[in-house]
């Protein structure tokens, strides 16, 4: 009894630590001054007008629009691609090679962006949107290869064995059985690989050059005092994006479980 309540308690103040700053966000996003502490001065809007009056934060905002969208249908397109190849067929050095893949899921970032530097730079190549891309697709594929291996390794190989059966070739059972059948899966990495690369900062900050995505450019933002009211408006509302996205993607995850009659071994939420 004591050490659920010792748990209880720790988990209680875990949770506090990991969303009070969450909390303060739209806290100071409505406080009507500029100085963020408390006591608060009083209830205004005004911080998320302005959003409306910065055309740096709006080519910042299309940039990250461009770089997320590109970005989830390009990691999702190759994490059908390795997880249909992990889960259905064996070919040699198949283990090291998926190991490769999902090594950016353990690395560093700061890693990752600096050996893209070099090595872009080394091949003459400029910064921009384009590289950007590039580090993101490389730090989003192996999420959602773990996605859809799981949605994969939970279809019943029996039906596609059917669909042989009756006349079908390999691309039209695949467009026909898998693919809706792995559908939630692909929308749950879409929409995970679209808030991953949304929120990116690290790799963002060394390969953009001077197309500034949107954590730059709020990052930038903060040496002026001024602007950080405006900031913490931004804020709240890519803290609200990213919980809707997370959700839809967790929704389709779990209903892709329940069309396959798939165990749920944990999620997103």
């Amino acid at each position: 009894m004591k050490g659920g309540t010792g748990f209880r308690i720790y988990a209680m103040v875990y949770l506090v630590f990991l969303y009070a700053p969450i909390v303060l966000l739209p806290m100071f996003a409505f406080n009507n001054g500029i100085i963020i502490a408390f006591p608060l001065q009083g209830f205004t809007t005004q911080w998320f007008a302005a959003l409306l009056d910065d055309p740096p934060l709006h080519d910042a905002v299309r940039n990250s629009l461009i770089i997320a969208v590109s970005v989830s249908i390009l990691s999702t397109t190759l994490g059908v691609f390795a997880a249909r190849a992990s889960t259905r067929f064996n070919f040699p050095f198949k283990g090291p090679l998926m190991g490769l893949i999902m090594l950016p899921l353990v690395l560093p970032e700061i890693i990752v962006a600096v050996s893209l530097l070099v090595v872009l730079l080394g091949l003459g190549v400029s910064l921009n949107i384009l590289t950007v891309i590039l580090g993101h697709v490389l730090v989003c594929t192996p999420f959602c290869i773990a996605i859809l291996t799981s949605a994969f390794q939970s279809l019943d190989r029996s039906l596609e064995e059917a669909a042989y059966d009756l006349g079908e070739t390999p691309l039209s059972t695949f467009r026909l059985i898998i693919l809706p059948l792995v559908m939630p899966g692909i929308v749950s990495a879409l929409l995970i690989s679209f808030t991953i690369s949304l929120d990116e900062f690290i790799i963002a900050f060394f390969l953009a050059g001077t197309q500034a995505t949107l954590p730059v450019y709020i990052f930038s933002q903060f040496r002026f005092p001024q602007a950080v009211p405006v900031i913490m408006a931004l804020g709240t509302i890519l803290v609200c994006l990213s919980i809707l996205l997370l959700s839809i993607a967790e929704f389709f995850r779990r209903r892709g479980l329940a069309r396959s009659g798939a165990k749920d071994t944990g999620g997103f939420l």
